[in-house]
């Protein structure tokens, strides 16, 4: 246990039985009342936001968090399926934890992934992945205006709008969080 007076911003507490992370700390000292520390913590597992004032004596539990580099394997269900890149052990992650990105994961592909205590609490997907264009339909000529766009199917099963001169076969990096198109990937 440790003293609120030793948090930082980034850490990971363990707050009224969930994982938090603190965004925000700050302290306050009014008037004549005694001294506090305020702060913003967000929930790992449902990102909701928590507002708190800890007594500077106050004890709390700071997690030991341990953030590393896998490589995505295969889906398996409710769980995807990763490698440590040092020791080659898997490890059966939620997918839940990915959020929309688990849509655009492919085999091969590295996440960072936070363990507490051997339980995974945070999955990061890459920001951009090039993906192919598995099926779009062809282009009309003269069919053009400004910033016209299409639907097209990428490797992972997912569609995407992608600008008129996107063609089947095409690469194309895609942003992870939006989901939306950045640039056709040159060979």
């Amino acid at each position: 246990m440790a003293k609120a007076s030793e948090i930082k911003n980034g850490n990971i507490l363990r707050f009224n039985g969930d994982l938090v992370t603190v965004e925000e700390f700050i302290h306050r000292t009014p008037g004549n009342l005694r001294a506090f520390y305020q702060a913003r913590m967000r929930n790992v597992k449902t990102g909701k936001l928590v507002e708190y004032r800890f007594r500077t004596d106050e004890e709390v539990e700071i997690c030991r968090v341990e953030t590393n580099d896998y490589q995505y394997l295969y889906d398996d269900a409710d769980f995807f399926v990763v490698m440590d890149n040092r020791t080659y052990e898997q490890f059966n992650i939620p997918k839940f934890l990915f959020g929309d990105a688990a849509r655009f994961l492919k085999e091969g592909m590295n996440v960072i992934i936070a363990f507490e205590s051997e339980e995974p609490i945070m999955a990061q997907a890459p920001h951009s992945v090039e993906l192919e264009i598995t099926y779009t339909e062809p282009a009309v000529k003269g069919d053009t205006s400004t910033n016209a766009t299409k639907l097209a199917t990428v490797e992972t099963g997912v569609e995407i709008r992608v600008p008129l001169f996107i063609n089947q076969g095409d690469k194309v990096k895609v942003d992870t969080a939006t989901g939306s198109y950045i640039e056709r990937v040159k060979n």
